[in-house]
């Protein structure tokens, strides 16, 4: 049984920077597409679904959902505010008239539309939480998502270059709405500290971090039907490696706890750190949890440890919500061992 999953930091390579958006008002372009919302797993609640070689059959037909894509740049393709799709497998899709086809999983194009309309939904999320305009702006930067064209069953965020490529092995990365917000989890905290991560214990966090804003995400936008547990992350993904019965990548709400069970891997220290912020997220709800949370990330240095991460984040909620608040964080945190 695979356990974990590398969804990291990599090296950075020599591709363009698409530089910094200014926060303004949107565009007024949109187009309708087809996606998973967020998953075939969470929406059906179903835990036979298989990748099937890429196939779009039958059981998967309730799963496609039209939305509404925002923040588009006009061009047609699908290029906007927040984030340009590259893909080097398949034609790229088209905005003909406000719409693109209603690709399905079997299409090219359908892992395209996915990772546009998540990473700006996971966008939209920070601003909703007041990033951008009651609080500073958090990667209101346009990032370049490159769909398909890394083969293995990884995906990863190059540091510095503002740029998400998502893998094809297995169950299609770019299919699962969390898989792709996780990796926008490291962009955004490499938005708020260049070069966060650099050894062991902030590696760790921002894994757990990358996990956390997925399933924020994704229940904010979905409402999240009870069918699968909340604390799961990419249900979907996860069937390629997992044998179930309950498929995830990882969980929010594992017993881990420092210092015993960290085994110095970055993924599996992470779940000591997630739940932390599960636990925060249960007392103070997802809108004040989320925020001191990623607010508290500004004052990270890039080798941060758990113990002045978490004081960051306990001060954080301090000072935006007050002593209740501060006294949830503190808790989290010592349960865990961490402070």
């Amino acid at each position: 049984m695979r356990t974990t999953r590398r969804l990291a930091l990599a090296t950075a390579i020599a591709l363009p920077f698409i530089g910094a958006v200014p926060a303004a008002a949107d565009s007024g372009v949109t187009a309708t597409g087809t996606v998973f919302y967020p998953s075939p797993v969470q929406q059906l609640g179903d835990q036979t679904l298989t990748d099937a070689k890429d196939a779009d059959y039958a059981a998967l037909a309730p799963a496609y959902r039209e939305v509404t894509l925002t923040d588009l740049d006009g061009s047609g393709s699908l290029s906007g505010r927040y984030v340009t799709v590259k893909s080097q497998t398949g034609a790229p899709a088209q905005v003909v008239n406000g719409a693109l086809p209603a690709f399905h999983r079997d299409s090219d194009q359908f892992e395209q539309v996915m990772g546009y309309y998540w990473v700006t939904t996971a966008q939209r999320y920070l601003q909703h939480l007041g990033f951008g305009s009651a609080l500073r702006p958090v990667n209101q930067r346009r990032i370049e998502l490159r769909i398909n064209q890394y083969g293995g069953d990884n995906s990863f965020f190059r540091e510095n270059k503002a740029n998400i490529t998502l893998g094809k092995g297995g169950v299609d990365d770019a299919e699962d709405a969390e898989v792709i917000i996780h990796e926008y989890g490291h962009s955004v905290q490499d938005g708020q500290v260049a070069g966060f991560g650099t050894n062991l214990e902030s590696g760790a966090i921002g894994e757990a971090f990358s996990d956390y804003l997925a399933v924020a995400v994704t229940s904010w936008k979905t409402g999240r039907p009870a069918k699968t547990p909340e604390a799961c992350v990419a249900d979907w993904d996860s069937v390629s490696y997992t044998s179930g019965p309950i498929h995830c990548l990882r969980r929010l709400d594992g017993s881990k706890h420092y210092p015993e069970d960290v085994v110095g891997e970055v993924h599996r220290d992470g779940e000591i750190w997630s739940r932390a912020l599960w636990d925060i997220r249960q007392a103070l709800g997802d809108t004040k949890a989320s925020t001191l949370i990623i607010e508290a990330q500004f004052a990270f240095a890039p080798d941060t440890s758990f113990r002045a991460a978490a004081q960051a984040t306990v001060a954080a909620a301090q000072r935006l919500y007050g002593a209740q608040a501060a006294q949830a964080a503190q808790a989290a945190f010592a349960a865990r061992g961490i402070l």
